[in-house]
Order: structure tokens, then sequence, then C-alpha cells
């Protein structure tokens, strides 16, 4: 293998290792505007990512322009329909998650649940 397909090989791994990681987040995090940060967060770095790993072992030409339209797109519009979902969704009155509102108390650190 040369270098640059092991670029190429790390960048696509990198990117599926942040997309798998940013849909952990989607399912751990308590409420929608955490998860959406997530979501927002991941997707547009890890497409990133896997897009430079595509366009790297083809070199220049009318594929990597290709592809880097669409990363121009990504990076455009990902954070612009985070940014509109969640003001939608604030708009609408959807309130943010506090532990309050679980009925949690924080009582500092070493004073959990458990003691």
């Amino acid at each position: 293998m040369s270098g640059i397909e092991i670029a190429s090989a790390v960048l696509l791994g990198l990117g599926g290792i942040v997309l798998v990681t940013g849909a952990a987040g989607v399912m751990r995090f308590p409420d929608f505007y955490t998860r959406l940060h997530a979501a927002g967060k991941a997707d547009t770095l890890g497409q990133g990512l896997i897009l430079l790993g595509l366009a790297l072992p083809v070199g220049f030409g009318l594929i990597s322009l290709k592809l880097a339209l669409i990363l121009l797109f990504i990076f455009v519009l990902n954070p612009t329909a985070t940014h509109a979902l969640a003001r939608g969704a604030w708009i609408m009155g959807l309130e943010p998650w506090t532990k309050e509102k679980d009925g949690a108390k924080d009582d500092g650190p070493g004073h959990g649940e458990d003691h």
C-alpha cells in the first residue's frame, strides 16, 4: 500500500468512528438540543473526513472537484439546518433538559444518589 492509500484509509476510518460516536451521542443525550448538537457536529466532521478520504486517492480531477463541492455544501448546509431545527424547536416552546426536571438534585461532587 502506498502512503496515499494509507492516509485515505485512516481518513475513512476516522470519519466512520466520528459518525458512530455521534450516533451514540444521539441515543445517549437527554434532550432534543443536546442530541441535535451531537448529530450536527458529528455529521459535518464525519462526512468531511470521509469525503476527504475518498478524494485523496483519485488526485486532482473532475471527481475530486465534485467531492469538494459536496464538502462545501455539507459545511454550509449542515450547521444551517441544525440551527434552523433548534430555533424552530425553541420557538415552538421546547424547553432544554435540566437536572431539576428529572427530579435529580445536584449536591456537588461526592454526593451522588447511591449514598
